[in-house]
């Protein structure tokens, strides 16, 4: 439980370009493992749902930011 709450204080520590950053890249990345997923069954398939709530914490977080939250 702590290893999660550790995970959201460092998004939260984020600059908006940093996150806008991160997103990017875990975007690429999300890509790439569903590619890999149809190609051939990934070991373990639930990375895939792990990064994708991972983009949504930092979307969260990055329109907090806009918002002025």
């Amino acid at each position: 439980m702590s290893k999660k709450v550790d995970n959201i204080k460092s998004i939260q520590g984020l600059t908006e370009v940093d996150l806008k950053a991160r997103i990017q890249e875990d975007e690429l990345r999300m890509k790439k493992l569903l590619f890999a997923h149809a190609v051939s069954p990934l070991e373990n398939p639930m990375t895939i749902r792990g990064l994708r709530q991972e983009i949504a914490r930092l979307k969260t977080e990055l329109r907090k930011k806009e918002l002025g939250l």
